[in-house]
């Protein structure tokens, strides 16, 4: 059965889609911790993060870096921090969150509610900063 990000990934469902390749694809987290809360998926559907090999482990950090640049020079806060959980979506993925301190990335506590306008112009500012 494919999972919600292979949805996502082939257009079945809609999503804030702010950076995409050949093999990986960076879309707004719709339950984020802060403005900027990013998922970076492979394309490829893969369970665990540490299930997939290594060139495609190593393709996807980079293609998260790119990402987190881009979410840095939207000055959202004033680092990115990164999580790879792996329980909640069975596809592998890497949560990028703007961060001012440690305790912004805490998945327990309460997430943002943000309108459509919010994340709509939210994708937009990190979408025009990846390069």
């Amino acid at each position: 059965m494919a999972s919600i990000f292979s949805k996502i990934i082939s257009r079945e469902i809609p999503a804030y889609i702010v950076a995409e390749n050949a093999d990986f694809i960076a879309f707004l987290d719709i339950n984020p911790l802060a403005k900027g809360h990013t998922l970076v998926v492979p394309k490829i559907e893969t369970d665990y993060i540490f299930g997939l090999q290594p060139e495609t482990l190593s393709g996807l950090m980079l293609f998260a870096q790119r990402v987190a640049k881009a979410i840095d020079g939207c000055g959202f806060a004033k680092r990115v921090g990164v999580a790879v959980i792996g329980l909640e979506v069975p596809h592998a993925h890497i949560h990028l969150v703007p961060i001012n301190g440690l305790h912004d990335i805490e998945f327990s506590k309460e997430k943002l509610k943000l309108s459509v306008e919010e994340i709509s112009t939210i994708a937009e500012q990190i979408r025009s900063k990846f390069m």
